[in-house]
């Protein structure tokens, strides 16, 4: 016989704070993850970039999101005490390029970017963050291939039966990418925030890079494209294990100068992908859920208008 007791009000108090001392989810479900953006400068339109992506997931209720903006130069006010606390955060989301003739970061805040991905923090390389920092062999090892000339490192492409192909250093050309186009994406494995996806879907209007480089180390491919200049696939996803964190990149989410609202962050499943990869490099399940609207391989998925932040 099972015994059943009444739980009183003061008891289902004790219980929820217990709960919440020891880190266990209460009936409401997990607390939201904290999300840090680094923007500042970049060759790409990195204001408008930061109020997209603001208003693509504040609304979802599953996350908190802080923005912190680097100095654009080494003389400008604040340079010396830019400090981003990134391990107050779940993950950090960087956009930061200085392909457009930008500074390095401080000396100080690369290492503790360094340490915060080393011991376990969330890396997301949003788009142009994958073109940045070329002299900075960490960072290099954090994103694994990135925008870079043809000496640099490895490039990958993927063959016709789904296998990786390293391209060696010298070997090919540097990094590009033809006409933007709406390209099939087609997943490789299945990786856990893949879960419940179409093998291959559609997405509108994007860039798949060729020979994107780099040292290509504890790196898994988790998508491809297929570029008309090449014709060749290459990678859109990636993921790169860097000590105890985890650090996602892909080609999509391009934001240009011009640019209002456009459709490739409109896209149904740029917006789904990117809430489950922030989900799983939290460390939780990437289980949020896979719309109505998700495109398939024949037909493109773009949503109304991104709702943007107040600007201050």
């Amino acid at each position: 016989m099972i015994s059943v007791r009444r739980v009183t009000p003061v008891c289902l108090l004790l219980w929820l704070a217990l709960g919440w001392t020891l880190g266990v989810a209460s009936p409401a479900g997990p607390a939201p993850l904290r999300v840090l953006i680094v923007d500042g400068y970049s060759n790409h339109d990195w204001r408008l970039t930061t109020a997209l992506i603001r208003g693509i997931l504040e609304p979802t209720g599953q996350f908190t999101v802080t923005v912190s903006t680097a100095p654009a130069t080494a003389d400008s006010p604040g340079w010396d005490t830019w400090r981003p606390k990134f391990s107050d955060h779940d993950v950090v989301i960087q956009t930061c390029n200085d392909l457009g003739g930008g500074p390095r970061w401080p000396r100080a805040v690369e290492e503790d970017f360094e340490a915060y991905v080393r011991n376990g923090g969330g890396l997301y390389v949003w788009h142009a963050g994958n073109n940045a920092f070329a002299g900075w062999p960490a960072y290099n090892e954090m994103i694994g291939l990135g925008w870079r000339k043809k000496t640099f490192g490895w490039a990958l492409a993927v063959g016709p039966d789904g296998r990786t192909i390293r391209i060696p250093a010298g070997e090919g050309r540097d990094t590009g990418h033809g006409n933007r186009l709406d390209t099939v994406v087609h997943r490789l494995g299945d990786h856990p925030l893949h879960a419940g996806l179409p093998r291959s879907w559609l997405t509108p209007d994007i860039e798949v890079y060729y020979f994107a480089r780099g040292p290509a180390e504890n790196l898994t491919v988790l998508s491809h494209g297929f570029d008309p200049d090449t014709k060749q696939e290459w990678p859109l996803e990636w993921t790169v294990d860097y000590g105890r964190g985890r650090v996602y990149t892909s080609t999509f989410g391009h934001v240009w100068k011009g640019d209002t609202q456009p459709a490739r962050m409109r896209c149904a499943g740029l917006q789904t992908v990117m809430v489950r990869a922030l989900q799983w490099l939290a460390g939780r399940p990437a289980d949020y859920p896979v719309p109505a609207d998700f495109p398939t391989a024949e037909k493109v998925s773009v949503r109304g208008d991104i709702p943007l932040p107040a600007t201050p």
